[in-house]
């Protein structure tokens, strides 16, 4: 299965861009949308709250969610919505299995896939080495639409169509966050009497792996096992050991400041 993904600065585009996607025939189970501000009241204003609901996680909703809350034209996205606080993003409204499921609202998703495995229908897809780009577009106040194909030319042809839809990629945006902060790391690094310029490839690489979700909020010495099988002997070194704890200690400082 291959996960295809697009930024928008409008969420009616991001809309739009859902509509097209099921035009060429992508089924609403393999298609989210992540969007920022939604409120517990307004999600529980359009549907009925399920009884499946996780704790911190808003109001989690299975069934058909319709027009009020205005997703797709009132049309079903995946039988599963959920309005979520994400720690370091604020309030967010995850519509569809998959953006339910990477948010943490799985239980309630599951609950509401008409009796389909979470894992059988979305897990296979769950692109959680890109959550970071995303949780930075949402507090951007932009909005994420999420397509799972089955196979290289789906993934090609979703991609056609989020780029159509006037999406920006999340290459892009990735490189836009690492622009947004390559000034204040680099001075953090050289201030310590190293070489940013060289060794910016493996630190950004040891930043970003501390973003990943089976990473977060753990030491290096907690994920050396799994850093070395992603990224072999680079792990080992002192640009990529530094970078994942810059990478750690940002994500405390969005916790903290987005806290509550």
């Amino acid at each position: 299965m291959s996960t295809v993904a697009g930024i928008f600065n409008s969420r009616t585009d991001a809309e739009r861009a859902i509509e097209q996607l099921r035009s060429i025939g992508l089924a609403d189970n393999n298609i989210s949308l992540l969007a920022p501000g939604t409120t517990e009241q307004e999600i529980e204003a359009a549907v009925q709250t399920t009884e499946t609901e996780q704790p911190g996680m808003g109001g989690a909703v299975g069934g058909v969610v319709g027009g009020a809350m205005g997703v797709a034209g009132g049309a079903t996205m995946g039988a599963a919505a959920a309005s979520l606080l994400v720690p370091g993003v604020g309030p967010v409204l995850a519509a569809g299995l998959i953006g339910a499921a990477l948010l943490g609202a799985g239980g309630a998703a599951a609950g509401a896939a008409t009796g389909d495995a979470l894992e059988d229908a979305v897990a296979p897809g769950l692109p959680h080495d890109e959550l970071y780009v995303y949780e930075d577009a949402l507090r951007k106040g932009r909005t994420v639409v999420i397509a799972v194909t089955d196979d290289g030319e789906g993934a090609e042809a979703a991609r056609n169509v989020l780029a159509q839809s006037g999406a920006e990629s999340v290459d892009a945006a990735r490189e836009d966050w690492w622009i947004g902060l390559r000034d204040a790391e680099e001075e953090q690094y050289t201030g310590q009497g190293k070489d940013f310029k060289s060794d910016e490839q493996l630190y950004r690489r040891g930043f970003e792996s501390a973003l990943y979700t089976d990473a977060r909020g753990k030491s290096y010495e907690e994920t050396s096992q799994l850093l070395r099988e992603r990224y072999g002997e680079d792990c080992a070194s002192d640009a990529f050991k530094c970078g994942y704890d810059r990478g750690q200690s940002y994500q405390r400082d969005l916790r903290e400041r987005y806290k509550g």
